[in-house]
């Protein structure tokens, strides 16, 4: 029993190339992320997030990721880059993240269980979904760590919630099955290097989300993933 209906959706973060990008969706990626922090090893430069979000499927949702930048700068990229949505990573305050809202744009917030923003300030903040990990480690994303997913169980119940942190081809769907997240985020699990994804790794993530003993795991608690990722209008 495998229905689509219970399947997670998939968000490839730290693109930097083209032809990759475009295999990440042909393969089944729901969502495409570039990291706008320039302290990380897979920053993408304006042009270059330009020249992919251009040459990916209007369908596709395109996902800047950014920590602490001001507000103009944010919108300039989702402009210029063709974004269509943003991932907000840093210390971003609740007023912070509604101007956005208020001007129509998609907001995924990060959440984590070890530092603050924390899962239980999720109240305060007005998002349009949740991305939820560890945040242990020098860099404010997942730092490759795996962690204890089920402590997001009970907050994916109730907040469309977005799982990253140390997933692989090898661990996603045991990962799921503890969390039952609406959508899984993925970048150091499929690369080769920093910014240079590995597209078997990713054929092998995108297998296993798609397993159908993950679509039964969701079936059993009468759970079906809320969709996080929608089609450009």
């Amino acid at each position: 029993m495998k229905d689509s209906e219970y399947i997670p959706q998939i968000k490839i973060c730290g693109l930097t190339e083209v032809d990759v990008a475009l295999s990440c969706v042909e393969l089944g990626a729901d969502a495409i992320g570039f990291i706008f922090f320039s302290k990380s090893p897979r920053f993408i430069a304006d042009k270059q997030a330009s020249r992919i979000c251009e040459a990916l499927p209007k369908a596709t949702s395109k996902i800047g990721v950014f920590v602490d930048e001001p507000f103009e700068s944010i919108m300039k990229r989702v402009r210029e880059c063709g974004l269509t949505g943003i991932q907000l990573h840093g210390q971003e305050p609740p007023e912070f993240i509604r101007r956005f809202v208020d001007e129509g744009i998609f907001v995924i917030k990060g959440l984590f269980t070890l530092k603050s923003p924390r899962l239980t300030d999720v109240d305060i903040f007005d998002a349009s979904a949740y991305l939820v990990e560890c945040g242990k480690g020098k860099l404010p994303g997942g730092n490759a760590m795996a962690w204890n997913w089920s402590e997001a169980c009970e907050f994916g119940m109730r907040h469309p919630c977005v799982l990253a942190g140390g997933l692989g081809p090898e661990n996603v769907a045991e990962a799921i099955s503890q969390c039952l997240p609406d959508a899984v985020d993925v970048s150091s699990g499929v690369e080769f290097s920093p910014g240079k994804k590995d597209v078997d790794k990713v054929e092998r993530f995108i297998r296993a989300v798609r397993c159908e003993s993950v679509a039964e795991k969701y079936a059993s608690r009468n759970k079906r993933p809320r969709p996080i990722f929608v089609a450009a209008s």
